[in-house]
């Protein structure tokens, strides 16, 4: 059969969802340059495919150009199509970035965070999924048993992760019903957003090329576990070398990564609406699953919204290269590219106004009254998607790190997506963000 090699040329958008445009291959050269014809509007369409109140309506174009070093051409050498896709930036026609481009919102926020810390990102993203197809094993949690039924799909996922320039990692069962695992290798500045959109999209390619089904939905099943996204951050200095670690800061803490972490803390109730953004995503930040209820640095504690991670070095410069956190209130109905913007913007705040770095938690907050919690600088975290994005709204420092509309054109489009929801029960509303994401 007659065919013409295409490329998706894609941007993650407000959504969380991977949109884009496809062009001949042969074109390629062309459109690196001048890239495919976008639409204001199409920043408005819901995860449901709904479109939220559009300030923009008819009007306007934009430019969607791919970034050749963000492309993806993988044969799964199954005898069916090799699948390309390449990740651009939206600018306008004279390709000025555009306000509503999350890459773009990305890489400004990692230009702040060197201009004000002197330091550069390496993060990775730590994705939870779940088969839709087939039956849970009972007694399978973390077990050799579930793993091996789908080995073939994890050893085919992790071949396309390496074809796919991202370095597999691990792939797991995990503790959930029909829920794994998977990692890859962290990478520098914007890259590991991009990286976390490709693993979703050759994860999802993966399982249609097995005849399986995946979600990456925050949660299923409200009696059961969630699907997280876990960020790892550590900074490098301006030669290349770990900056995040330091043996006489508080909790092995640079000073730079203390005022960091204390900026995300600070921060963490008014950007979780970017970083959890689903109204379900509160039905697993809840005490006790594991997942963030409140805004407090956890060591070796899974129920902290940050986490500084555990070492298995030794010495100190070992150590050094080991040392990172992780930011546990996230989840894959958000944008990559956005989740960490705002993470980065907040932890820029806190270095700009040098936060003291903030003390570890060892206990079990949710045993604390409101008042104890407030003594301490803890708030419990927003329990709905209405009431993040309140909060998001009302805070004025936060609203000021993006482009002077983005605050009422994002909580305008997350207001259209639970208006999409209206009417629908809790197990409704679950069904709902498995099917599309």
């Amino acid at each position: 059969m007659i065919k013409t090699p295409l490329i998706f040329a894609a941007t993650s958008d407000l959504a969380g969802k991977t949109r884009g445009k496809a062009f001949p291959v042969a074109d390629l050269a062309k459109r690196a340059k001048r890239g495919v014809g976008w639409t204001p509007t199409n920043v408005m369409i819901t995860c449901f495919d709904t479109i939220a109140e559009s300030p923009f309506g008819s009007l306007g174009d934009l430019l969607l150009i791919p970034d050749e070093e963000a492309a993806v051409e993988l044969d799964f050498e199954d005898g069916g199509p090799v699948e390309r896709i390449m990740l651009g930036d939206i600018t306008d026609l004279d390709r000025r970035p555009w306000d509503f481009c999350t890459r773009s919102l990305l890489k400004a926020a990692l230009k702040r965070l060197k201009d004000v810390g002197g330091i550069s990102l390496v993060s990775a993203f730590e994705h939870e999924f779940q088969f839709k197809t087939g039956g849970d094993q009972p007694g399978g949690a973390f077990g050799h048993s579930v793993f091996s039924e789908r080995r073939v799909f994890g050893e085919t996922l992790m071949a396309a992760l390496e074809q796919s320039g991202l370095g597999a990692d691990t792939f797991m069962k995990e503790y959930g019903a029909n829920q794994f695992e998977v990692t890859n290798d962290p990478a520098q500045g914007h890259r590991s957003a991009d990286q976390a959109v490709i693993l979703r999209e050759v994860t999802r390619m993966t399982a249609q090329r097995l005849g399986e089904d995946v979600t990456f939905t925050p949660i299923r099943d409200p009696a059961g576990v969630g699907n997280g996204v876990h960020i790892h951050l550590s900074f490098l200095d301006d030669s290349g070398e770990p900056a995040t670690y330091d043996a006489e800061g508080v909790a092995g803490m640079s000073q730079a990564t203390g005022s960091f972490i204390a900026g995300v803390l600070k921060y963490l109730d008014s950007i979780i609406a970017l970083t959890a953004p689903s109204d379900v995503s509160y039905l697993r930040l809840t005490p006790h699953r594991w997942s963030a209820a409140y805004n407090n640095l956890g060591f070796r504690d899974r129920e902290a919204s940050v986490r500084i991670c555990p070492v298995t070095a030794q010495d100190s410069s070992s150590v050094a290269r080991q040392y990172n956190f992780e930011y546990r209130a996230a989840d894959a109905t958000a944008s990559p590219h956005l989740a960490l913007a705002a993470i980065i913007h907040a932890g820029a705040q806190g270095i700009e106004d040098a936060l003291p770095a903030p003390q570890v938690t060892e206990e079990d907050l949710s045993t604390l009254s409101a008042d104890a919690l407030a003594e301490r600088g803890y708030v419990r975290l927003p329990e709905t998607l209405a009431e993040a994005l309140q909060r998001f709204e009302d805070n004025a420092t936060v609203r000021a790190w993006f482009p002077a509309d983005f605050a009422a054109v994002y909580t305008a489009h997350k207001r259209g997506e639970l208006a999409a929801l209206e009417g629908k029960d809790t197990a409704a509303r679950c069904v709902a963000y498995e099917e599309v994401y």
